[in-house]
């Protein structure tokens, strides 16, 4: 692999190889704070023989490969637009090799989270409706992700949302072009335990992805990988409520979102987060119901007592206020009298000695 691919993309480090290529972190150096991205090698393949090998560019399915891969690859700008999904930053073929380069999501995968743990019902119910809302948005534009399961799916650092990665609409156009000398042959895009029958055998719906998304809820339940989960040999229905306890209508929805036959599975991802969203409605209103409720209680006794303390309480305050009225009264009378008796010592007649000694008229 070049150190720099695409005139500006350089490689840093891989994370990830497999059998329709590689996938890389690099830094955009031709941006001023050398972004990093996620840059996924595909390798058109075809067989010879019994190996299978590089497509050659000059093979006459080479340009059936580029004109796929275009296409897909539009498909993926335009799902970027949701932040639930990676933006797609570019595409571009190099000496053979599709190049698709995508936004990084800082975060762990889902497996980190569920791998060998049982989650509560509540936290599943969670986890279905974060898994869900995204992928609604990806059925609303007719696309199959194709390849759902808890490596492909990161809770961002930043807000703890789900975003899905690694689409595998693009693996499927590799696998199209991918011929032997006599046929085509399709190769199955999925993983085992979260694929259904119908896309094992290329023949996906979008309700294979409701499948693999209800298989990665009863894998949270139970703690196992849905491949330990034994099927009944008669009906190839996954038996997984053996070994615990689940409540019958969050069951029902999950059994109905892996039935064998796809036609009996929830159409579409929009319609399996309805029915798990009712099921969260019903836990927060018994959340609300179940929470205490303060209740007094009249003791009859308690009640006698406190009203005797009253009517006494009452008693001595109208004592005290008609004593208090009595003394004004007395003081009040007290003062009146006084008052008259000065009034009329001052309005009395002048004495006779007086009237003798004053000079005669003329």
């Amino acid at each position: 692999m070049k150190a720099i691919i695409g005139g500006h993309y350089q490689i840093v480090k891989e994370l990830a190889s497999g059998g329709f290529g590689q996938t890389y972190i690099a830094k955009d150096i031709h941006l001023p704070d050398k972004p990093l991205r996620v840059v996924k090698l595909l390798k058109p393949l075809t067989i010879s023989g019994s190996e299978i090998v590089p497509l050659a560019k000059d093979h006459p399915t080479f340009s059936l490969a580029r004109r796929l891969f275009d296409k897909e690859a539009q498909v993926l700008y335009k799902l970027g637009v949701n932040d639930q999904i990676p933006q797609l930053f570019g595409h571009f073929e190099e000496e053979e090799d599709f190049f698709l380069v995508q936004q990084l999501i800082e975060g762990k995968d889902l497996s980190e989270e569920i791998l060998d743990k049982q989650l509560s019902q509540t936290e599943v119910i969670d986890l279905l409706i974060d898994i869900l809302t995204p992928l609604a948005f990806v059925h609303q534009h007719k696309v199959i992700h194709r390849d759902l399961k808890p490596d492909n799916l990161i809770r961002r650092k930043s807000d703890r949302k789900i975003v899905l990665i690694d689409f595998g609409a693009v693996k499927e156009v590799i696998s199209q072009t991918t011929i032997t000398d006599r046929q085509a042959r399709t190769i199955a895009i999925g993983t085992p335990g979260y694929m259904p029958t119908e896309q094992g055998n290329g023949k996906p719906t979008l309700s294979s992805d409701i499948y693999a998304v209800g298989m990665i809820g009863i894998q949270s339940l139970t703690g196992l990988y849905p491949t330990l989960i034994p099927n009944d040999p008669m009906t190839g229905e996954i038996q997984w409520q053996d070994s615990i306890e689940v409540d019958p209508k969050l069951a029902e929805i999950l059994n109905k979102m892996i039935a064998e036959d796809f036609r009996q599975r929830y159409k579409s991802a929009q319609e399996a987060l309805e029915a798990v969203s009712s099921l969260q409605d019903k836990s927060d209103a018994r959340s609300v119901s179940s929470k205490p409720v303060e209740t007094f209680v009249i003791d009859d006794n308690t009640t006698e007592k406190n009203s005797d303390r009253t009517k006494s309480k009452i008693n001595n305050k109208l004592m005290l206020s008609i004593v208090a009225l009595f003394l004004a009264l007395v003081t009040g009378y007290v003062i009146l009298t006084r008052t008259l008796d000065t009034t009329n010592t001052n309005n009395s007649p002048s004495s006779p000695e007086k009237s003798k000694d004053a000079d005669p008229a003329f």
